[in-house]
């Protein structure tokens, strides 16, 4: 079976999106484990009220909100995880219906697969988070105006879809295109390199520490564009006081390697 880690922090209009798009997945072997990172209540009634109807098993971990501490609650997700394979999601972005089918479909042993994903603007974000209900299927009908207008960054990976191969593959390292918002991996590599570094707080790099440290563990990375994108929503950027040294202490651990 396959986990959803689903990471959220006070924005349940954007979460309400995230799920209802989860609820229309094509392959239902999954289940939803939300990592969240302190939000309010506003965000408990919505996950209790949406429990009630949505045909996935939804699981809701909160740790107090003590700043930016993702790395803490996703480690609590990985450790409730019943799945032996892991796709990692933010609750700031909509999957499309293949999204579960298309993971599986690039999951292998002893790789992990980095997502991707497409950019919408403020105007289109604004739009979407007033529909009642997300339909993938209302969304592609307007899918070039949107590319035109400048609603989305891209349109051919949302229409065309490309199945596995040694072409995905990076043969090293490569900082770019890691995606902490649409990733996965197997459960038993995650835990071998004992998830995520909780010392590494505040936004920023996490996701590129982890994938650094998998690789480092002999696991291979594969893309996973031109197949799993997701729809990211606009937000304002997150505070990044740590981002600097976050990212330094990633680049420490690469040039370390290398020696």
């Amino acid at each position: 079976m396959i986990s959803v880690l689903l990471a959220t922090y006070n924005w349940p209009q954007a979460l309400k999106l995230c799920l209802e798009s989860l609820a229309t997945q094509t392959d239902t072997d999954f289940e939803i484990i939300i990592a969240d990172d302190g939000s309010t209540s506003e965000t408990k009634n919505l996950i209790e009220h949406i429990k009630q109807t949505h045909p996935i098993s939804i699981h809701h971990l909160w740790q107090e909100d003590q700043g930016f501490r993702k790395t803490a609650i996703l480690n609590q997700a990985i450790a409730a995880a019943h799945g032996d394979y892991l796709v990692f999601l933010d609750g700031d972005c909509i999957v499309q219906p293949d999204f579960v089918a298309r993971h599986r479909a690039l999951s292998q042993k002893g790789y992990l697969v980095s997502g991707s994903r497409v950019l919408l603007d403020e105007s289109l974000t604004t739009q979407l988070l007033t529909w009642p209900s997300w339909s993938f299927k209302r969304f592609a009908e307007k899918l070039l105006s949107y590319r035109l207008s400048g609603g989305i960054n891209k349109y051919w990976p949302l229409k065309i879809k490309l199945g596995n191969g040694s072409w995905r593959d990076y043969q090293k390292f490569v900082w770019r295109r890691i995606k902490g918002c649409n990733m996965a991996c197997w459960k038993a590599d995650a835990e071998a390199i004992h998830g995520f570094d909780e010392s590494m707080t505040g936004w920023g790099h996490e996701d590129a520490d982890f994938v650094f440290r998998l690789q480092r563990h002999h696991i291979k990375r594969k893309s996973g564009s031109w197949s799993t994108e997701v729809l990211h929503l606009f937000h304002q950027i997150h505070d990044q006081t740590n981002a600097a040294e976050n990212a330094r202490r990633v680049r420490a651990m690469i040039q370390a390697k290398a020696m």
